[in-house]
């Protein structure tokens, strides 16, 4: 970002006939990252944004926004006055957006949306100036700050757009109007607040709500929820997954712990390479393929991207028990397709004993005990050896296991059992063995980890 302070009065259409002749060069929300150029938005969070413009202004900002309802601060840096603002930073993004004007693909999923994006965003640099959403800062503050952020030389905008609650899609659509919108998928993540999946669908299929008139809808044709509710959109549509009826699916899948390669129906004869496990990651990489198809980027120079992928947040990484034992973790996120994909992905790995250690899976709601229940026929003797279950819905999950695991095979915790837990993993773990470790944050599996390693 690079613009005058007059033209961010322009921008947000007010009128003042004095203006400093100061330069920015970035936003802010947060006092603690400000720098020199930033202009400082104090956005209302638990406390008022307000209260640490000071701070903002001591970090170097070159000038602030300012809500009219408050106080009129001293001189200390420019200030910009207005009447709301988060609908400041919403209305400046916009007008920064159609400045730049770069092809902006918007990519939303209840799974896998930040690797895609990454993998969207490595594929496209291969022929453009690409600039992607940081993290995942994809909701009413991230979108904005994403765009104004970007460089002014930005060709393509990669913007990661998540979701809690009706219309918020659309909300975030309506900020980038985006040329390409891509669904990785419909998970049951949020569906305490939604209560079906299909409402969870609806909800996503939002994010074409502003796609552009000549734009295109890319998505996981595998999902019916999705296929069914595309008829109603009027853009081009191509789709990705497993089946054949797919625009682009993938072929010879073959798994490794840290890598995956596969080719596809397209170029067939093209081995792609992705630096991490799974069938799922296939279907995203499958995702950021048919990105860059439209967009013109050549089969070669994208396998090429993404074998050289290095992704902003994975969760699911591989590490060592002090005894070294491989380690599979994910102990900070986890619903039931999430649950499901890694678990077939670890079961298709060539290795000796696998264990799995699975604790509750949160925020599911009244469906709660039958989606943990779902996870059963994912769960058998002949892929997992041991299966420890931590946390009150686990024990669901643990009765309809008893018909496949004797009593020396399966366990079950309280989710204030940890200790007991780790002792007895401790007994139990060779060498030799694979184990996985995956829950919701709350369940505090990470304490088993440290202890493990």
């Amino acid at each position: 970002m690079k613009m005058k302070l007059r033209e961010v009065y322009s921008a947000l259409k007010i009128q003042r006939d004095s203006i400093a002749d100061v330069e920015v060069t970035g936003v802010c929300f947060d006092s603690r990252k400000a720098k020199k150029g930033d202009l400082f938005f104090p956005l209302q969070g638990e406390r008022d944004g307000h209260e640490f413009i000071d701070s903002a202004i001591e970090n170097g900002v070159s000038a602030t926004i300012w809500q009219s309802n408050h106080d009129i601060p001293n001189d200390k840096i420019p200030y910009v006055v207005v009447k709301n603002v988060s609908n400041a930073f919403e209305t400046l993004a916009k007008y920064y957006l159609s400045k730049v004007n770069p092809q902006v693909v918007a990519v939303t999923g209840s799974n896998g949306k930040t690797t895609t994006k990454d993998m969207i965003a490595k594929v496209l640099s291969t022929n453009n100036n690409v600039a992607k959403t940081p993290s995942n800062f994809n909701n009413e503050i991230g979108v904005p700050f994403t765009i104004l952020n970007m460089p002014i030389n930005t060709e393509v905008l990669v913007v990661e757009m998540g979701m809690d609650r009706f219309g918020q899609l659309d909300h975030l659509s309506s900020i980038a109007n985006p040329d390409i919108s891509v669904i990785t998928m419909i998970g049951e993540a949020h569906i305490e607040f939604f209560g079906t999946r299909d409402k969870i669908a609806d909800s996503k299929m939002e994010i074409t709500n502003h796609l552009q008139e000549d734009g295109t809808f890319i998505y996981n044709g595998d999902e019916p929820l999705l296929l069914e509710r595309a008829k109603k959109v009027e853009q081009d549509q191509l789709t990705f997954g497993s089946h054949n009826t797919n625009s682009l699916f993938a072929t010879n899948i073959e798994a490794g712990k840290t890598t995956t390669k596969f080719t596809t129906n397209l170029w067939p004869n093209l081995e792609f390479e992705i630096p991490m496990m799974g069938q799922y990651n296939v279907n995203n990489a499958l995702a950021a393929l048919l990105v860059g198809q439209v967009s013109h980027i050549k089969p070669e120079a994208m396998q090429k991207a993404l074998s050289e992928l290095f992704v902003t947040e994975n969760r699911t990484e591989w590490l060592k028990a002090e005894n070294g034992a491989d380690i599979l973790s994910d102990v900070y996120n986890s619903n039931p397709t999430a649950a499901i994909e890694v678990l077939n992905s670890l079961k298709d790995i060539k290795t000796d004993r696998k264990i799995i250690v699975l604790g509750d899976m949160l925020e599911l709601g009244e469906a709660s005990r039958e989606l943990h229940e779902s996870l059963a026929p994912y769960i058998n003797v002949e892929d997992f050896s041991k299966v420890y279950l931590v946390g009150h819905d686990m024990e669901f999950l643990r009765n309809k296991l008893a018909s496949k695991y004797d009593s020396n095979n399966l366990f079950w915790y309280g989710k204030d059992q940890l200790a007991d837990l780790t002792k007895d993993l401790k007994k139990e773990l060779k060498p030799s063995d694979t184990i996985l470790l995956k829950a919701s944050h709350g369940i505090h599996l990470e304490n088993v980890l440290h202890d493990l390693m």
